[in-house]
């Protein structure tokens, strides 16, 4: 997934999810927490592999996902192309009002706007990106 488009929560925590992203994770897909502050959204068919891994798991390393599980949240599109961010995920992106939704490659990304804006200065350096290709051996 790609690209990185602006909008607002609504009254009731209702989000808009760009048509391209639409396309991409499908009528119904799972946000859950990230590894930073934000929400990460995957497609049925990402979420599916990704149960597949945890299912190989040992118990005891399956254990450790459970965050991820417990507030992950399987959201449905309405007919405006919006989903329902429940409280405690909008809580720990600390989203509000501004969001940035992010193209973020097998899944798309939600983050404070503000927070977002920080991120991407902080990444988009000619040095990061040289770094990127370098490990991509691009």
């Amino acid at each position: 997934m790609t690209g990185v488009y602006r909008h607002t929560l609504d009254s009731k925590g209702r989000l808009f999810i760009p048509a391209k992203l639409r396309e991409e994770l499908g009528d119904v897909f799972y946000v859950t927490l990230s590894m930073e502050r934000c929400l990460s959204a995957y497609s049925s068919e990402s979420w599916d592999r990704f149960m597949a891994k945890i299912k190989e798991m040992p118990k005891v390393k399956q254990i450790k996902m459970r965050p991820l599980f417990s507030h992950a949240a399987k959201c449905e599109l309405d007919s405006q192309g919006r989903i329902l961010l429940p409280q405690a995920l909008r809580d720990f992106a600390g989203l509000t009002k501004n969001v940035a939704v992010v193209g973020a490659g097998e899944c798309a990304e939600f983050w404070d706007e503000a927070a977002w804006d920080q991120v991407d200065m902080g990444e988009t350096t000619p040095e990061n990106i040289a770094q990127v290709l370098m490990e991509l051996d691009f």
